[in-house]
């Protein structure tokens, strides 16, 4: 049965891990992520759940260790935030190619320099090609449900990839919501044990992880990862069905709000869209068709859907909470503006580089989008790239 409670976003995904019960976690201390790993630790010193907490020296050896103990055949978390996934950077990419199902919350802050400790997203839109699933929340609801999903989406047979679960700093990891959260036995059934084909632990197969691997076969194995991200989308909505029916809360590849008949749409990931909604419902009032489009899933990137979900409006404006600096827009409008190209009669498509630092959205900055997104539509030679909020 459901309990409803208040919980901060931090605490929901500590309790998230503690009914995941993974049988190792390996942390590193690092703001806005610290509370989530504390946290958890208190639930090992009072005996409430048998996991093996390993402290290290750093997140590059927080990552090292669950890349061993997951190899191992034992099912292995860590969270991070900001500088302490960049010095993660080189066994990303090692968990990854190995295909070991990790779960790792991340609570997204802005890297340095300068230094700044609040949110942006230039933490994991900088890792979108490190071959860890991304799933981005909301709030902390979606931030607790993420968790325990990432649980069964990594481990799935067809997928074996690691998993990030982004929320955002301090607006979502401090701040205390009302929640619904699941009995631990049900999340328990929902998981269902670890069960590894392969384990290094297992003498009577003797395997070796992360050999050389030269010109002969690594082609061959990016291959593979990239299939397992292909076969992710399945798996995603396969898992996403189940909780569905375990919980009644649906989650899918995005949400859609107010889209059906927009001629403008907005997109958005984490804490933003609450914002974005606002805006929309009272520019609604007005008269003018917009909706929202929030996406949660950001690889694998479902550009198929996205594409049949924008392709009817006039206009769609992006909202990046962190910059390529490609000086052609953020990461979400790059892929975004990509996946409607071949669309018949495809929108125009505006980036918009917000939030930078922590800086606050407004409900009026995006209302000022959505005027200039919408007299825009038909204008081949608008402004495509704009800094929101920003002082030039």
């Amino acid at each position: 049965m459901a309990k409803r409670v208040a919980l901060s976003g931090n605490e929901a995904v500590a309790l998230a891990m503690k009914q995941i019960e993974p049988d190792v976690i390996a942390a590193y201390p690092i703001t806005p992520q610290t509370e989530i790993v504390q946290t958890f630790s208190s639930f090992v010193a009072e005996g409430l759940v048998k996991t093996e907490f390993i402290t290290v020296e750093s997140e590059h050896s927080a990552m090292s260790a669950v890349v061993g103990s997951c190899a191992a055949g034992a099912r292995s978390m860590t969270a991070t935030s900001a500088n302490g996934l960049a010095l993660m950077w080189e066994v990303l990419y090692i968990a990854a190619s190995n295909r070991l199902p990790i779960v790792m919350p991340v609570v997204n802050r802005a890297l340095s320099g300068p230094i700044n400790i609040h949110c942006d997203h230039s933490d994991s839109m900088g890792a979108r090609d490190a071959s860890w699933i991304q799933l981005f929340s909301e709030n902390a609801q979606e931030a607790y449900d993420n968790v325990i999903q990432a649980i069964a989406i990594s481990e799935h047979e067809d997928v074996l990839l690691p998993t990030m679960v982004m929320m955002d700093g301090f607006i979502i990891s401090h701040a205390l919501d009302t929640l619904y959260t699941l009995e631990d036995e049900d999340v328990q059934t929902f998981i269902g044990n670890f069960e590894p084909e392969t384990a290094l632990l297992d003498i009577e197969n003797p395997i070796t992880v992360g050999p050389l691997d030269l010109y002969d076969y690594y082609f061959e194995h990016k291959r593979q990862q990239a299939e397992g991200m292909a076969k992710a989308k399945a798996v995603i909505k396969q898992v996403a069905a189940k909780y569905e029916s375990l919980t009644g809360r649906k989650y899918g590849f995005f949400e859609e709000y107010q889209l059906d008949d927009a001629d403008v749409a907005l997109v958005a990931v984490g804490s933003s869209a609450g914002t974005i909604k606002d805006a929309v419902d009272k520019m609604r009032d007005k008269g003018l068709r917009v909706g929202l489009l929030k996406l949660r899933t950001f690889r694998p990137f479902p550009y198929e859907e996205i594409a049949a979900s924008l392709g009817n409006c006039k206009a769609v404006a992006i909202f990046d909470r962190s910059d390529s600096f490609s000086t052609f827009g953020g990461p979400l409008f790059n892929e975004i503006r990509a996946a409607l190209y071949e669309q018949q009669d495809r929108p125009k498509v505006t980036s918009y580089i917000y939030g930078l630092g922590g800086r606050d959205l407004k409900v009026e900055d995006v209302e000022k989008v959505i005027d200039q997104t919408n007299k825009g539509a038909e204008d081949k030679d608008a402004k495509t790239l704009h800094y929101l909020g920003v002082r030039e």
